[in-house]
């Protein structure tokens, strides 16, 4: 058994040595090159990832119905695939940077949002999602002198997951394990004042959600950010990075004012929904830099579960 260990450790050693080599040589090469190589990199993963581009085909045609034609939903697909490829490129080429260089690329919108919500001294919760380059979104933070947490879903390739670590916490950032009580931790960050950032487009199972609308269609959403809301008083912000030609802009918006009725089961759902229409309407504006590879609506309000017809 030990030896057997052992065996897959130094495995994960040359594993994680060759992701770090890989990762310095892309490095050395222009965010402009790095763009072209990983959208080529794209194409290449859309002609043979059969598995995703149905994902991604089927949602897009499911989000936009009659909006869009059928070239249309094809080319953003491919424009999509080509941004997936971007990213680990785009990656690779921040790595290289020393902090005061990698600020020129970024460009903060919407400062004064943030400005406002931190001035509350109630924490920040950070509505996100996989919009841009979102592996990048902690530089933002680190522009701003804000502490912040991001909430995320350990890797199980030991590997991967040091490096993913690495990058995101590279600028002092922290990092809250949804495998750790994390509900605690971010309660405990928020009294501290600091920002926490949940990314909020993916589907969860009924158990974990509530039913609201996203692209006219009912989709489970995680509702852990609306007990957040209603428990706290934290104030919501959104932010999301998105590509542009000179780099990324972090798009800060309004904060989503908190809604209350008093019906606790009535005010998650009006909340999520509120956060589901601001992804929605960036998804929108900028449809080839949203994650489509997702099967955002897996989840079905027409399911079975146990005795409880209006959750999910």
């Amino acid at each position: 058994m030990s030896n057997k260990k052992g065996s897959n450790n130094n495995i994960d050693l040359i594993a994680e040595f060759f992701i770090n080599l890989l990762i310095k040589l892309i490095g050395f090469l222009s965010l402009k090159t790095c763009r072209k190589i990983g959208a080529i990199c794209g194409r290449i993963l859309l002609a043979f990832d059969k598995r995703h581009k149905i994902i991604a085909m089927n949602n897009l045609k499911l989000a936009f119905k009659d909006e869009k034609t059928p070239d249309e939903i094809k080319k953003i697909c491919r424009k999509h695939f080509e941004s997936l490829g971007m990213i680990i490129f785009e990656v690779a080429w921040s790595l290289r940077l020393k902090k005061h260089e990698l600020f020129k690329y970024v460009k903060i919108e919407g400062r004064v949002n943030i400005k406002k919500a931190y001035e509350k001294k109630r924490g920040v919760l950070v509505l996100t999602g996989h919009f841009g380059n979102f592996e990048l979104l902690t530089i933002s933070a680190a522009i701003l002198h804000y502490p912040a947490s991001i909430v995320y879903r350990p890797l199980d390739y030991m590997p991967m997951e040091k490096f993913i670590i690495n990058l995101r916490t590279r600028f002092g950032g922290k990092l809250i394990s949804t495998k750790d009580k994390p509900f605690k931790k971010i309660i405990e960050a928020l009294f501290r004042a600091e920002m926490i950032g949940l990314l909020m487009d993916q589907s969860v199972d009924w158990y974990q959600g509530v039913f609201v609308d996203f692209f006219g269609e009912m989709t489970c959403t995680n509702k852990g950010m609306a007990l957040l809301a209603l428990n706290t008083e934290a104030p919501v912000v959104p932010v999301f990075m998105i590509r542009e030609d000179y780099g990324f802009k972090a798009l800060w918006l309004p904060e989503i004012i908190l809604k209350k009725t008093g019906d606790e089961r009535k005010d998650i759902e009006i909340n999520t929904q509120q956060y589901n229409n601001i992804i929605e309407t960036l998804v929108r504006k900028y449809p080839e830099q949203w994650f489509w590879v997702h099967n955002r609506w897996k989840t079905s309000p027409y399911s079975k579960w146990p005795d409880n017809n209006d959750s999910c």
